[in-house]
């Protein structure tokens, strides 16, 4: 049996800081010469471990899901509809503030790359911040079945908080400060449907 030339450089450190790297610059302003040169892992190694850049990026933005971005699936997973989506809007400003990261959203800061190459990851990434809508519609669905939410349309309630955590990002990336952009989120959420169902959480009026 063979053994094949042991790996040079850790997968995974390689991984965070390509998806730092995206993070920061959005796909179309990293190289292959930014990673090799961030990474200290050389062009021809990066190919044979993650396939092309944008196969690279596809992993750094799973990565970006499963950790900073990850406070989105934990909301879901709370006991009310205001619960979840006071911690999906306040867990956008966290993630996208500089406390664990570069400012902004991977998913938001990529989505104008341009070129046909990027065409595929446009789509892709359309696809997954839809996704994150219908999950979010899903839970406020659920919580309408247990007496929450009478009378409002789960679609259209989830699309808004989407629309929130994307234009929270936005800002941060421009540099607005944490404090400021809680501030906003907190005013934002002031236009959710009463009543408020939840217990120790600031703004539940219930």
């Amino acid at each position: 049996m063979t053994i094949g030339r042991p790996r040079e450089f850790d997968p995974e450190q390689v991984l965070d800081t390509a998806m730092r790297l995206f993070w920061a610059r959005g796909y179309d302003g990293v190289s292959i010469s930014d990673l090799t040169a961030a990474t200290g892992v050389n062009r021809r190694s990066l190919y044979a471990e993650y396939g092309s850049k944008a196969d690279l990026f596809r992993a750094a933005v799973r990565r970006y899901q499963a950790g900073p971005g990850g406070y989105a699936e934990r909301a879901l997973a709370l006991p009310t509809a205001w619960e979840s989506a006071y911690a999906t809007v306040h867990g956008a400003v966290d993630a996208s503030s500089g406390t664990a990261g570069p400012r902004g959203c991977l998913l938001v800061q990529s989505a104008l790359a341009a070129g046909d190459e990027a065409t595929a990851l446009h789509a892709e990434l359309a696809g997954l911040r839809e996704n994150g809508i219908a999950e979010l519609a899903e839970r406020f669905r659920a919580a309408q079945l247990v007496g929450e939410l009478p009378g409002a349309d789960p679609q259209l309630l989830a699309r808004w908080i989407g629309a929130v955590c994307q234009g929270l990002a936005v800002q941060a990336n421009g540099g607005v400060e944490r404090d400021e952009l809680h501030a906003v989120a907190d005013q934002a959420l002031r236009a959710w449907p009463e009543p408020r169902h939840a217990a120790g959480v600031p703004g539940v009026s219930s």
